[in-house]
């Protein structure tokens, strides 16, 4: 038989009818066992793992067949318990496939510490701009008789007395004791220091804004 004859015959065509068939039948095979494996149109909705700790959002990922991956451990956030689950990524409720990995990072043990600048000779306001700048609070104002008006004599935080250098931990509450600019000048009285390192009694008054016209800086 000529091969014209062949590609014209009922035989030939029989023959490619077949081999269409069986390629047919693998490719539909074949992205049957993608999607089984691939768990194609199934979703896995992502659990809430906030304040987890690792071990607990590892194992209850597990089970959903995710995958718990640590990225960082950020700032101490005081909301959060220490060393737990602050932010995830997919965030919670989202909907994933099989076998995705979520990210999170963890909050810190505690906050971090925080160094008390030089403060002689400065005055409240300008040592204020600084405490803000260092995420410290400022708590109670006390004012005690000395030559400089609100000039910061000294700095304590729960009735322990600060000096230059001394460390506080992020977010600590800072009371300040001022001079009230009404000494007249005296060697005995001039000078900031005090011995004690506890906090002196002292009229507590609450922070005043500070102006011009009051003799301000």
């Amino acid at each position: 038989m000529s091969l014209v004859k062949y590609l014209t015959s009922r035989t030939f065509f029989t023959q490619v009818a077949i081999a269409i068939s069986i390629v047919v039948v693998f490719t539909f095979l074949v992205v049957q066992l993608l999607d089984f494996r691939t768990n194609h149109g199934q979703e896995i909705k992502v659990p809430d793992l906030s304040k987890m700790k690792l071990e607990i959002a590892d194992e209850k990922l597990k089970e959903l067949n995710l995958e718990v991956f640590l990225l960082d451990t950020v700032e101490f956030n005081s909301d959060f318990p220490p060393f737990s689950i602050l932010e995830q990524d997919p965030k919670a409720g989202s909907s994933v496939k099989d076998g995705r990995k979520v990210y999170v990072k963890l909050n810190a043990g505690e906050f971090t510490d925080i160094t008390i600048p030089e403060f002689k000779d400065k005055t409240f306001r300008q040592i204020s701009a600084t405490v803000k700048a260092l995420t410290l609070k400022e708590g109670k104002l006390t004012y005690k008789p000395h030559i400089a008006k609100d000039v910061v004599l000294q700095i304590y935080q729960n009735g322990r007395r600060l000096r230059a250098g001394d460390k506080v931990k992020k977010n600590s509450v800072l009371d300040f004791v001022l001079g009230d600019g009404k000494e007249i000048f005296n060697e005995d009285t001039f000078s900031s220091e005090e011995p004690s390192d506890t906090l002196p009694p002292s009229e507590e008054v609450k922070p005043i804004e500070f102006k011009e016209d009051n003799g301000g800086i």
